[in-house]
């Protein structure tokens, strides 16, 4: 089940999209990956939900949590 707080920092043909999670169009989408990176982490930080940022491979590179972590560990 997605989670709509969720977003994605995936690669397209010409640039960078960031999803929303479960949603089917890119809520913007930039010409650099830096760009859209900071731009999901803006809005899962709006939302408490986390950011994904995958790589031009398709593997999660990076993921930050917003809001309740439901990890114990500090860090």
């Amino acid at each position: 089940m997605p989670n709509s707080k969720n977003y994605w920092t995936t690669k397209r043909d010409s640039g960078w999209a960031v999803k929303k999670e479960g949603s089917g169009r890119a809520s913007s989408t930039h010409s650099t990956q830096a760009e859209a990176w900071k731009e999901a982490r803006r809005l899962a930080r709006g939302t408490e939900g986390e950011a994904f940022l995958q790589g031009q491979d398709g593997k999660i590179r990076a993921r930050n949590t917003y809001g309740h972590d439901p990890r114990k560990v500090k860090g």
